[in-house]
Protein backbone atom coordinates (compact mmCIF):
# COMPACT_ATOMS: atom_id res chain seq x y z
CA UNK A 1 0.00 0.00 0.00
CA UNK A 2 1.21 3.47 -0.83
CA UNK A 3 0.54 6.16 1.77
CA UNK A 4 0.22 9.92 1.34
CA UNK A 5 1.13 11.76 4.55
CA UNK A 6 -0.53 15.18 4.72
CA UNK A 7 0.73 17.78 7.17
CA UNK A 8 -0.84 21.27 7.49
CA UNK A 9 1.70 23.81 8.71
CA UNK A 10 1.30 27.26 10.21
CA UNK A 11 4.35 29.15 11.51
CA UNK A 12 6.09 26.07 12.91
CA UNK A 13 9.30 25.53 10.91
CA UNK A 14 11.23 23.86 13.73
CA UNK A 15 8.41 21.42 14.45
CA UNK A 16 8.14 20.28 10.84
CA UNK A 17 11.89 19.70 10.79
CA UNK A 18 11.64 17.35 13.77
CA UNK A 19 8.60 15.55 12.30
CA UNK A 20 10.29 15.04 8.91
CA UNK A 21 13.38 13.70 10.65
CA UNK A 22 11.28 10.96 12.21
CA UNK A 23 9.73 10.13 8.83
CA UNK A 24 13.18 9.52 7.32
CA UNK A 25 13.54 6.66 9.82
CA UNK A 26 10.38 4.80 8.80
CA UNK A 27 11.01 1.10 8.17
CA UNK A 28 8.15 1.05 5.63
CA UNK A 29 9.18 3.13 2.63
CA UNK A 30 6.13 3.28 0.35
CA UNK A 31 4.94 6.79 1.10
CA UNK A 32 4.99 10.41 0.00
CA UNK A 33 4.81 13.50 2.20
CA UNK A 34 2.79 16.63 1.42
CA UNK A 35 3.54 19.67 3.57
CA UNK A 36 1.04 22.50 3.07
CA UNK A 37 1.97 25.93 4.37
CA UNK A 38 -1.31 27.55 5.43
CA UNK A 39 -0.52 31.21 4.90
CA UNK A 40 2.41 31.25 7.32
CA UNK A 41 4.50 34.37 7.87
CA UNK A 42 7.39 32.21 9.13
CA UNK A 43 7.62 29.64 6.38
CA UNK A 44 9.53 26.35 6.30
CA UNK A 45 10.38 26.19 2.60
CA UNK A 46 14.13 25.86 3.11
CA UNK A 47 13.74 23.26 5.85
CA UNK A 48 11.26 21.11 3.94
CA UNK A 49 13.26 21.28 0.71
CA UNK A 50 16.37 20.13 2.59
CA UNK A 51 14.68 16.72 2.98
CA UNK A 52 14.12 16.24 -0.76
CA UNK A 53 17.00 13.79 -0.99
CA UNK A 54 15.72 11.69 1.91
CA UNK A 55 11.97 11.74 1.40
CA UNK A 56 9.47 11.93 -1.44
CA UNK A 57 8.32 15.28 -0.09
CA UNK A 58 6.26 17.99 -1.78
CA UNK A 59 5.88 21.51 -0.42
CA UNK A 60 2.90 23.77 -1.12
CA UNK A 61 1.97 27.30 -0.10
CA UNK A 62 -1.61 28.56 0.08
CA UNK A 63 -3.62 31.31 1.72
CA UNK A 64 -4.63 30.86 5.34
CA UNK A 65 -7.88 28.89 5.68
CA UNK A 66 -7.39 26.72 8.75
CA UNK A 67 -6.28 23.12 9.17
CA UNK A 68 -9.42 21.42 7.83
CA UNK A 69 -9.39 23.05 4.40
CA UNK A 70 -5.61 22.81 4.28
CA UNK A 71 -5.90 19.03 4.65
CA UNK A 72 -8.42 19.05 1.78
CA UNK A 73 -5.80 20.86 -0.31
CA UNK A 74 -3.47 17.96 0.40
CA UNK A 75 -6.12 15.31 -0.32
CA UNK A 76 -6.69 16.84 -3.75
CA UNK A 77 -3.01 16.45 -4.64
CA UNK A 78 -2.21 13.15 -2.94
CA UNK A 79 -1.31 10.15 -5.10
CA UNK A 80 -1.47 7.40 -2.49
CA UNK A 81 -4.01 4.65 -1.84
CA UNK A 82 -4.43 5.83 1.73
CA UNK A 83 -4.13 9.32 3.22
CA UNK A 84 -2.61 9.87 6.67
CA UNK A 85 -2.97 13.17 8.52
CA UNK A 86 -0.54 14.31 11.22
CA UNK A 87 -0.33 17.54 13.19
CA UNK A 88 2.98 19.31 12.70
CA UNK A 89 3.84 18.96 16.41
CA UNK A 90 4.01 15.15 16.28
CA UNK A 91 6.95 12.77 16.26
CA UNK A 92 6.38 9.46 14.47
CA UNK A 93 7.89 6.17 15.74
CA UNK A 94 10.02 4.39 13.14
CA UNK A 95 7.66 1.41 12.86
CA UNK A 96 4.46 3.47 12.57
CA UNK A 97 3.78 2.94 8.86
CA UNK A 98 4.72 -0.73 9.07
CA UNK A 99 2.23 -1.19 11.91
CA UNK A 100 -0.52 0.57 9.95
CA UNK A 101 0.19 -1.35 6.76
CA UNK A 102 0.19 -4.72 8.56
CA UNK A 103 -2.96 -3.87 10.51
CA UNK A 104 -4.88 -2.80 7.41
CA UNK A 105 -3.76 -5.96 5.60
CA UNK A 106 -5.20 -8.12 8.38
CA UNK A 107 -8.30 -6.10 9.23
CA UNK A 108 -9.01 -3.43 6.64
CA UNK A 109 -10.45 -0.14 7.85
CA UNK A 110 -11.73 2.65 5.63
CA UNK A 111 -10.58 5.12 8.25
CA UNK A 112 -8.53 4.72 11.40
CA UNK A 113 -7.13 6.65 14.31
CA UNK A 114 -4.30 5.98 16.71
CA UNK A 115 -3.33 7.06 20.22
CA UNK A 116 -0.78 9.63 21.30
CA UNK A 117 1.84 9.61 24.02
CA UNK A 118 4.63 11.71 25.51
CA UNK A 119 8.13 11.20 24.13
CA UNK A 120 10.97 10.83 26.68
CA UNK A 121 12.52 14.02 25.27
CA UNK A 122 9.45 16.14 26.09
CA UNK A 123 9.64 18.74 28.85
CA UNK A 124 7.97 18.04 32.22
CA UNK A 125 5.19 20.46 31.27
CA UNK A 126 4.56 18.66 27.97
CA UNK A 127 4.49 15.31 29.76
CA UNK A 128 2.03 16.71 32.30
CA UNK A 129 -0.19 18.04 29.51
CA UNK A 130 -0.02 14.66 27.77
CA UNK A 131 -1.07 13.02 31.04
CA UNK A 132 -4.02 15.38 31.44
CA UNK A 133 -5.23 14.65 27.90
CA UNK A 134 -5.20 10.88 28.46
CA UNK A 135 -5.95 10.51 32.17
CA UNK A 136 -8.95 8.54 33.47
CA UNK A 137 -9.55 11.44 35.88
CA UNK A 138 -9.96 14.07 33.15
CA UNK A 139 -10.93 12.62 29.78
CA UNK A 140 -11.90 9.21 31.14
CA UNK A 141 -8.80 7.71 29.53
CA UNK A 142 -10.80 7.19 26.33
CA UNK A 143 -8.72 9.24 23.88
CA UNK A 144 -7.03 6.79 21.55
CA UNK A 145 -8.29 3.73 23.40
CA UNK A 146 -10.91 1.04 23.01
CA UNK A 147 -12.71 2.47 26.07
CA UNK A 148 -14.21 5.30 24.03
CA UNK A 149 -17.87 5.96 24.67
CA UNK A 150 -20.01 5.27 21.61
CA UNK A 151 -18.44 5.37 18.17
CA UNK A 152 -14.69 5.76 17.92
CA UNK A 153 -13.81 9.09 16.33
CA UNK A 154 -10.28 9.40 14.91
CA UNK A 155 -8.61 12.71 15.70
CA UNK A 156 -6.64 14.63 13.12
CA UNK A 157 -3.30 14.56 14.95
CA UNK A 158 -3.15 10.85 14.01
CA UNK A 159 -5.76 9.87 11.45
CA UNK A 160 -5.97 7.94 8.19
CA UNK A 161 -8.64 7.67 5.48
CA UNK A 162 -8.71 5.62 2.30
CA UNK A 163 -8.87 7.17 -1.13
CA UNK A 164 -12.37 5.67 -1.43
CA UNK A 165 -13.48 7.67 1.61
CA UNK A 166 -12.12 10.85 0.05
CA UNK A 167 -13.82 10.16 -3.27
CA UNK A 168 -17.21 9.43 -1.71
CA UNK A 169 -17.32 11.55 1.44
CA UNK A 170 -15.09 14.36 0.30
CA UNK A 171 -13.01 16.17 2.86
CA UNK A 172 -13.58 18.46 5.80
CA UNK A 173 -16.61 20.74 5.54
CA UNK A 174 -15.57 22.90 8.50
CA UNK A 175 -11.99 24.00 8.95
CA UNK A 176 -11.86 24.46 12.75
CA UNK A 177 -13.86 23.79 15.91
CA UNK A 178 -14.22 20.01 15.85
CA UNK A 179 -13.69 19.49 12.15
CA UNK A 180 -12.11 16.06 12.68
CA UNK A 181 -14.98 14.80 14.84
CA UNK A 182 -17.55 15.98 12.30
CA UNK A 183 -15.59 14.26 9.53
CA UNK A 184 -15.34 11.00 11.49
CA UNK A 185 -19.06 10.94 12.24
CA UNK A 186 -19.90 11.69 8.61
CA UNK A 187 -17.62 8.91 7.37
CA UNK A 188 -19.26 6.45 9.75
CA UNK A 189 -22.75 7.55 8.73
CA UNK A 190 -21.94 6.68 5.11
CA UNK A 191 -21.30 3.06 6.03
CA UNK A 192 -17.50 3.08 6.06
CA UNK A 193 -15.65 0.99 8.61
CA UNK A 194 -13.75 3.05 11.19
CA UNK A 195 -11.54 1.71 13.95
CA UNK A 196 -8.62 2.22 16.29
CA UNK A 197 -5.16 0.83 15.57
CA UNK A 198 -3.86 0.75 19.17
CA UNK A 199 -0.18 0.31 18.32
CA UNK A 200 -0.14 3.13 15.74
CA UNK A 201 0.79 5.79 18.26
CA UNK A 202 2.47 9.12 17.75
CA UNK A 203 4.29 11.36 20.20
CA UNK A 204 2.24 14.53 20.39
CA UNK A 205 3.92 17.64 21.79
CA UNK A 206 0.69 19.62 22.20
CA UNK A 207 1.31 22.97 23.89
CA UNK A 208 4.55 24.00 25.58
CA UNK A 209 3.05 26.01 28.44
CA UNK A 210 -0.18 26.14 30.40
CA UNK A 211 -1.44 29.41 28.91
CA UNK A 212 -1.28 27.99 25.39
CA UNK A 213 -2.82 24.77 26.68
CA UNK A 214 -5.67 26.73 28.28
CA UNK A 215 -6.43 28.52 25.01
CA UNK A 216 -6.38 25.24 23.08
CA UNK A 217 -8.74 23.46 25.47
CA UNK A 218 -11.10 26.44 25.63
CA UNK A 219 -11.26 26.09 21.84
CA UNK A 220 -11.94 22.33 22.20
CA UNK A 221 -14.85 23.03 24.54
CA UNK A 222 -16.38 25.34 21.97
CA UNK A 223 -15.72 22.76 19.27
CA UNK A 224 -17.87 20.19 21.03
CA UNK A 225 -20.88 22.51 20.67
CA UNK A 226 -20.00 23.11 17.03
CA UNK A 227 -20.16 19.35 16.43
CA UNK A 228 -23.48 19.24 18.29
CA UNK A 229 -24.94 21.67 15.75
CA UNK A 230 -24.23 19.09 13.02
CA UNK A 231 -24.97 15.94 15.04
CA UNK A 232 -27.13 16.63 18.15
CA UNK A 233 -27.12 12.96 19.22
CA UNK A 234 -23.34 13.05 19.60
CA UNK A 235 -23.52 15.27 22.67
CA UNK A 236 -23.23 12.86 25.61
CA UNK A 237 -23.49 13.36 29.37
CA UNK A 238 -19.74 12.82 29.70
CA UNK A 239 -19.13 15.96 27.65
CA UNK A 240 -20.75 18.00 30.42
CA UNK A 241 -18.26 16.80 33.06
CA UNK A 242 -15.70 19.62 32.61
CA UNK A 243 -18.49 22.21 32.84
CA UNK A 244 -19.90 20.58 35.99
CA UNK A 245 -16.43 20.39 37.52
CA UNK A 246 -15.78 24.06 36.69
CA UNK A 247 -19.03 25.12 38.33
CA UNK A 248 -18.18 23.00 41.39
CA UNK A 249 -14.71 24.55 41.60
CA UNK A 250 -16.09 28.10 41.49
CA UNK A 251 -18.76 27.14 44.02
CA UNK A 252 -16.05 25.78 46.31
CA UNK A 253 -14.15 29.05 46.10
CA UNK A 254 -17.30 31.03 47.01
CA UNK A 255 -18.27 28.85 49.98
CA UNK A 256 -14.73 29.10 51.33
CA UNK A 257 -14.66 32.88 50.98
CA UNK A 258 -17.90 33.18 52.96
CA UNK A 259 -17.09 30.22 55.23
CA UNK A 260 -20.37 28.48 54.47
CA UNK A 261 -21.10 25.04 55.98
CA UNK A 262 -20.36 23.17 52.73
CA UNK A 263 -16.80 24.49 52.58
CA UNK A 264 -15.23 21.53 54.38
CA UNK A 265 -17.02 18.98 52.20
CA UNK A 266 -15.94 20.77 49.03
CA UNK A 267 -12.36 20.96 50.26
CA UNK A 268 -12.38 17.26 51.12
CA UNK A 269 -13.68 16.28 47.67
CA UNK A 270 -11.13 18.48 45.90
CA UNK A 271 -8.31 17.13 48.06
CA UNK A 272 -9.25 13.54 47.22
CA UNK A 273 -9.41 14.39 43.51
CA UNK A 274 -6.03 16.13 43.60
CA UNK A 275 -4.41 13.20 45.38
CA UNK A 276 -5.86 10.71 42.89
CA UNK A 277 -4.41 12.67 39.99
CA UNK A 278 -1.06 13.21 41.71
CA UNK A 279 -0.41 9.60 42.67
CA UNK A 280 -1.72 8.20 39.39
CA UNK A 281 0.58 10.57 37.46
CA UNK A 282 3.44 9.72 39.83
CA UNK A 283 3.08 6.01 39.10
CA UNK A 284 2.82 6.62 35.38
CA UNK A 285 5.70 9.09 34.99
CA UNK A 286 7.80 8.22 38.05
CA UNK A 287 8.43 11.89 38.75
CA UNK A 288 7.03 14.00 41.58
CA UNK A 289 7.58 17.15 39.52
CA UNK A 290 5.58 15.81 36.58
CA UNK A 291 2.90 14.56 38.98
CA UNK A 292 2.59 18.04 40.52
CA UNK A 293 2.44 19.64 37.06
CA UNK A 294 -0.13 17.02 36.04
CA UNK A 295 -2.49 18.33 38.71
CA UNK A 296 -2.14 21.85 37.28
CA UNK A 297 -2.58 20.54 33.73
CA UNK A 298 -5.68 18.55 34.70
CA UNK A 299 -7.35 21.53 36.34
CA UNK A 300 -6.37 23.73 33.39
CA UNK A 301 -7.92 21.24 30.98
CA UNK A 302 -11.20 20.91 32.87
CA UNK A 303 -11.69 24.63 33.52
CA UNK A 304 -10.70 25.73 30.00
CA UNK A 305 -12.83 23.09 28.28
CA UNK A 306 -15.69 23.70 30.71
CA UNK A 307 -15.73 27.46 30.16
CA UNK A 308 -15.50 27.08 26.37
CA UNK A 309 -18.27 24.50 26.42
CA UNK A 310 -20.56 26.66 28.59
CA UNK A 311 -19.83 29.77 26.53
CA UNK A 312 -20.99 28.26 23.26
CA UNK A 313 -23.71 26.13 24.85
CA UNK A 314 -25.34 29.29 26.20
CA UNK A 315 -24.73 31.26 23.02
CA UNK A 316 -25.57 28.68 20.35
CA UNK A 317 -27.92 26.21 22.07
CA UNK A 318 -29.86 28.28 24.61
CA UNK A 319 -29.82 31.71 22.92
CA UNK A 320 -29.77 30.25 19.36
CA UNK A 321 -27.12 32.71 18.23
CA UNK A 322 -24.79 31.87 15.35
Amino acid sequence: MHFSIIIPLYNRPQEIKELLETLTLQTYKQFEVLVIEDGSTDDAAEIVNSFSGQLDVKYFVKKNEGQGFTRNFGFERAKGDYFIVFDSDCLIPADYLQIVNDSLAKNYLDAYGGPDDAHPSFTPTQKAISYAMTSPFTTGGTRGSKKAIGQFHPRSFNMGVSRQVWEKAGGFIITRLGEDIEYSIRIHSMGFKIGLIPKAKVYHKRRTNFLKFYKQLHFFGRARINVYKFFPKELKLVHFFPAVFTCFLFFSIVVNIFDWPLAQLCNYLLAVYILLIFFHALVKNKSAKIAFLSVIASFTLLVAYGLGFMQDFCKRVILKLS
